[in-house]
């Protein structure tokens, strides 16, 4: 899973299925089509710059939980494992792997000849290295339960790796899409403080050149790479907050690609400059968008007040005004696509006379007739917090302000940059309601967002969710391996969960990407157009940048 600093239509991710997760996160929403193919041979050379309206958090990617840096680790690392264009598990650095004793034990056989951009030799002690670094309790990681559950981690030489799991683990082999890495820079670092988070060292297409912070992220291709050159020289990360400005970069060309608000994509790049200059696309994103509670504040303890708040939100208003249509209402916590997903779980209807009796059953009246519900002389008042650069989000949080105005709530508005909003009030649970939104991985494992053991700083449940029931099922959900079975634990997790309201589940938007048409060799596949990226070329007659 990663917080999701873009727009509401952005991909999906999970960072332990780093190819699928954060492997060109721009990327993977894309593939309807093939486009711009071109009668030239592929030549190497010119940039590809790509617009983020936030700055990556940290560059060590086990600590990576966010878009933006997870998008970049993408590019610089590598898992053992990554998906291929069928969503199906393939080697990375591992060129093949043995699973012996019913699921329990996993031999993976490591590709020989990699080396890291310092020119160091890739070997079966960098993937102990990280694991280590992964269950760690003083690494800050929010990835370790996955890797936790190793009873014994065995390095039968420099390229063989031998795994073996307490108990039989679903997700087993693709959690090790995790990046690797590098030992011999790290293996006496402090991975919370570490200078390598600015200036990381991978195994990966891209090697990292520099970092300007709130402006741009450069890297340059990997010219060894071990699946061959990529063919676009350089990948730059603009970090442009404001939504309007993004637009006029892609208006100018200044920007190659970015992810296009519901507006822009339906009225306002219907012109000669974009059908000339452009491709666009149109994909149903895997994640969601929510307004998630700080379950420590004694107003939102009342599940009550959560279900209040559900009733009070007319969802369809916000999918039609600012989404065009462009977006289904959520549930949660998987996505309707995903065969997780509880379809008989039906979304609380528009109803704030329901909203205003359960605030009544919980205490909280209008005392004095001024329209604002009270309780103990206090007026229900409370902070949802949003990123800068998510148009979409501040405006549902808007017409959200209205909604709860009607059933006497006071919500106040307040947007923060991206990184300062996770390092400085999430990380550090200085919330009292968050806006925001998760990217998913095509397996259904949410064990890190849910369990109540995952609460600790950098963690994901920074909510402070608690229900021994859904700990149960989520660990049972791990251990079994048939997905008919699993689908009926998760059923029942998602049932629990939107019972219990620690989210406001909103909407899954879809996914809205523009990409400038001289980019060819894009392929469609059902996982996008990502997966190939290092065979994405523009022809020397159409090359911009040296």
């Amino acid at each position: 899973m990663l917080l999701a600093n873009l727009n509401a239509s952005d991909i999906n991710s999970k960072i332990p299925l780093m190819i699928l997760a954060v492997f060109f996160l721009f990327l993977t929403i894309l593939g309807l089509a093939v486009h711009g193919n071109s009668t030239e041979e592929a030549s190497y050379g010119d940039a590809i710059v790509v617009a983020s309206s936030g700055d990556a958090r940290t560059l060590v990617p086990i600590l990576a939980s966010d878009s933006a840096s997870s998008d970049i680790c993408g590019f610089v690392f590598n898992g053992l494992v990554k998906y291929d264009k069928n969503i199906e598990p393939v080697g990375d650095l591992a060129e093949s792997w043995d699973i012996e004793d019913l699921g329990k034990t996993i031999i993976f056989h490591l590709r020989k000849g990699v080396r890291w951009h310092d020119g160091r030799a890739f070997t079966s002690r960098d993937v102990e290295f990280t694991y280590k670094k992964l269950i760690d309790p003083d690494v800050r990681t929010p990835y370790s339960g996955e890797y936790e559950r190793v009873k014994d981690f065995v390095l039968i030489d420099d390229y063989t790796v031998k795994i073996t799991y307490k108990e039989p683990f679903a997700p087993a082999v693709s959690s090790w899409g995790i990046p690797i890495m590098p030992e011999h820079l790290l293996k006496n670092e402090d991975l919370n403080k570490t200078k390598f988070s600015r200036s990381p060292i991978g195994t990966g297409p891209y090697k990292f050149k520099s970092w300007k912070t709130g402006d741009k992220i450069e890297l340059v291709s990997n010219h060894d790479y071990f699946e061959g050159r990529p063919y676009i020289d350089r990948y730059i990360y603009r970090i442009i907050p404001d939504e309007a400005t993004t637009f006029l970069e892609l208006q100018t060309q200044g920007v190659d690609m970015s992810l296009l608000t519901p507006l822009q994509f339906t009225r306002q790049t219907d012109n000669k400059v974009f059908k000339t200059h452009y491709n666009k696309f149109k994909y149903q994103s895997f994640g969601f968008t929510y307004m998630g509670y700080n379950l420590s504040d004694p107003r939102f303890q009342d599940v009550r007040v959560r279900r209040a708040i559900n009733y009070a939100v007319n969802k369809q208003e916000i999918i039609d005004a600012i989404f065009f249509g462009l977006a289904r209402i959520t549930t949660g916590p998987f996505v309707p696509d995903s065969w997780a997903y509880n379809k008989d779980v039906k979304p609380a209807s528009y109803d704030p006379i329901e909203a205003k009796r359960l605030l009544n059953e919980a205490g909280w009246i209008d005392a004095d007739g001024d329209g604002w519900l009270e309780k103990d002389g206090v007026e229900f008042e409370f902070t949802v917090l949003v990123n800068q650069g998510n148009a979409e989000r501040q405006r549902s949080a808007e017409l959200m302000q209205k909604q709860l105005k009607v059933v006497g709530i006071r919500m106040k508005i307040r947007v923060i940059e991206w990184s300062s909003l996770i390092n400085e009030f999430i990380e550090k649970r200085r919330f009292e309601a968050v806006l925001m939104g998760w990217f998913l991985s095509r397996d259904p494992d949410c064990y890190d967002i849910w369990h109540s053991s995952k609460t600790r700083p950098g963690e994901f449940n920074f909510v402070g969710y608690k229900n021994e029931r859904v700990d149960g099922l989520l660990e049972e959900g791990r251990r079994t391996f048939d997905q008919s079975k699993r689908a009926v634990v998760y059923h029942e997790i998602h049932k629990l969960i939107y019972e219990d309201q620690p989210y406001l589940f909103l909407y899954t938007a879809d996914a809205l990407p523009i990409v400038n048409s001289r980019f060819k060799g894009v392929e469609s596949s059902p996982i996008g157009i990502g997966y190939n990226f290092i065979k994405w070329y523009v022809p020397k007659s159409e090359q911009r940048y040296k």
